[in-house]
């Protein structure tokens, strides 16, 4: 199962935001890294450049590697609609997003692990594909054997997030993916359109 396992802090830090969430070490060292961090003088970026850190960060925010990741681009080309934003809606339709969104576990890669570990349900049916692809109206739940996992308990304990497009029952701990998120309702800082122009070229 391919998928970045390297250090986080160390990609936020790259991009100059906590892509990943909360996390201490990067509010600490908030500068490239490398030997020469913040003394590095670097010349103006390129149009290539700045587009390719866009599609790398969305791909690390989402946690999804190249390959998939245009897939996702050819589909969003090929369907109707503003291209940038197709693209986003299908990131945030994976299942492994969804139940991060819910609060089910703390972070993507977190949720990535529950979900391939058997954790989570998609209408009453186990599923371990993260990458499932949800439809408007299927109900996303922790299986019964899985209800009282400590990571997951806690996570929602935790969890203040409240989005439009998804609803949350915690007595039966399952949730609704109500609609395809607009992207107003997205939260992530993406500028979609840079990745638009990059696999365009």
């Amino acid at each position: 199962m391919a998928r970045y396992t390297g250090p986080k802090t160390k990609i936020a830090r790259k991009f100059g935001e906590a892509i990943f969430g909360d996390d201490k070490s990067f509010e600490k060292k908030n500068y490239p890294p490398g030997q020469h961090g913040n003394n590095r003088r670097r010349g103006k970026k390129s149009e290539y450049a700045i587009q390719l850190m866009e599609k790398q960060k969305a791909k690390y925010t989402y946690g999804i590697l190249e390959r998939q990741f245009r897939n996702l681009f050819e589909k969003a080309n090929r369907s109707k609609g503003v291209t940038g934003e197709v693209l986003l809606q299908l990131c945030e339709s994976r299942l492994d997003n969804v139940v991060y969104r819910m609060g089910i576990a703390p972070s993507r890669r977190a949720a990535r692990q529950l979900v391939s570990h058997r954790h989570i349900t998609v209408n009453g049916e186990v599923v371990n594909i993260p990458s499932y692809s949800l439809k408007p109206g299927e109900v996303i739940g922790v299986r019964e054997k899985s209800k009282s996992l400590v990571v997951i308990t806690e996570s929602l304990a935790n969890n203040s997030n409240v989005y439009e497009w998804i609803t949350w029952n915690s007595e039966k701990m399952e949730g609704n993916f109500v609609t395809i998120p607009e992207r107003m309702q997205i939260p992530e800082a993406i500028k979609e359109q840079l990745i638009v122009e990059l696999y365009s070229k």
